[in-house]
């Protein structure tokens, strides 16, 4: 199966464990997005989020506000339903490939800024990790394809 959307946004952040800040284009080398932290030679380079899940928690709880890459996400998609990913499956944005590694995560709970900051957090359920297979530049608007295995 193929689905398209686009990139709403691209988020970095020094440190792990902290919210990310957006940025209007970004440059991805072989271990993921130049100047995010979790860039490195490991399985979760560069993680991605769906905007309409963004859009579903800002339903259900009105009173938090909620900005790009206040989950922890690098890249905020729209019109991709990352509920379906598989391990293995593709993203393709432009020149840049990534594969899907891990789907969800551990959450730290209140130990973590991104959870003291909103109260919970979706990244453990709903976000997906990748790693990069095929370096490039994105930027916000450009293309996604998704390619399930």
């Amino acid at each position: 199966m193929i689905q398209t959307g686009k990139i709403k946004a691209i988020c970095i952040s020094e440190k792990k464990g902290t919210e990310k800040f957006t940025i209007k284009e970004a440059i991805v080398n072989e271990l993921g997005i130049i100047d995010d932290a979790h860039a490195g030679d490991w399985h979760r380079q560069i993680s991605l989020l769906s905007a309409e899940e963004v859009d579903k928690f800002t339903t259900n709880n009105p009173k938090v506000t909620i900005v790009d890459g206040a989950f922890g996400e690098n890249i905020l998609l729209e019109g991709i339903d990352l509920c379906k990913s598989r391990i293995g499956d593709k993203i393709i944005i432009g020149d840049v490939e990534l594969e899907v590694t891990q789907i969800g995560k551990e959450c730290h709970g209140d130990g973590c800024t991104i959870f003291q900051a909103v109260g919970k957090c979706i990244m453990p359920k709903v976000g997906i990790f990748s790693k990069v297979l095929k370096a490039g530049r994105i930027k916000t608007g450009d293309k996604v394809i998704y390619k399930s295995i």
